[in-house]
């Protein structure tokens, strides 16, 4: 059985669908490519895939409208290309169901970056894993922070905010796919509160962060020992 990781592509952009097919099967996928919804929605009739790069804008049904019809049947995970820049545009989007957005144009290797981070973070957890904080040590099973006098408090939206960060280990979380997957209300701005909370929980001086940095226009990343 082969256990490549098979992704699809649906873009009506017949170079770019081109590139991605190219590019992402140099990287070690396996890639099928599609240029409309309505084809889609054929081919996810005969074959499973492990993620959905997706486009937004394309004649006929919406990738928006795809991502509802996919997230009633499957949770297969959704990456979706946009070339839309208001972060209320990319909002309506997560909503919705998808996983990840990616702005055009992108550099290839930030989608890949991306696709890995998503695959990762969806594979089936090890029985144990430790992320090293300093003097801090998460359980990622347990979802359990321990400092150097014993375990730390963190609130829900703390704990859960920490989970979504862990399972993406160097890798930029938007603001806007953090405050989805950690389910947080109040906006993207709630994302910045719990950030500033976090910090002050795990860093040795939250004014100059060396675990949970910032990264200017695209989000928030853990550095783990």
């Amino acid at each position: 059985m082969d256990d490549t990781p098979h992704i699809l592509v649906v873009d009506d952009d017949t170079r770019l669908r081109g590139l991605l097919r190219k590019f992402l099967t140099e990287n070690g996928f396996r890639v099928t490519t599609s240029s409309d919804a309505s084809q889609a929605r054929e081919i996810l009739q005969f074959f499973e895939f492990d993620l959905v790069v997706l486009d937004v804008m394309m004649p006929g049904e919406s990738g928006l409208q795809l991502t509802v019809r996919l997230r009633e049947i499957s949770d297969m995970p959704i990456l979706l290309l946009t070339a839309m820049g208001e972060s209320e545009d990319r909002i309506n989007g997560l909503e919705r169901g998808a996983d990840d957005y990616l702005s055009k144009p992108f550099e290839p290797r930030e989608l890949l970056a991306r696709i890995r981070s998503i695959l990762r973070r969806v594979a089936p957890r090890p029985e144990k894993e430790e992320i090293i904080l300093g003097e801090h040590v998460y359980d990622s099973i347990r979802q359990q922070l321990m400092g150097p006098n014993g375990p730390v408090r963190l609130t829900n939206a703390e704990a859960r905010l920490l989970q979504v960060l862990v399972t993406n280990p160097g890798n930029p979380i938007s603001r806007e796919a953090l405050q989805q997957q950690s389910r947080l209300g109040g906006g993207i701005r709630a994302v910045d509160v719990q950030v500033t909370r976090l910090r002050r929980k795990i860093e040795p001086d939250p004014k100059v962060p060396r675990y949970l940095q910032t990264i200017r226009g695209r989000g928030y990343v853990l550095w783990p020992d």
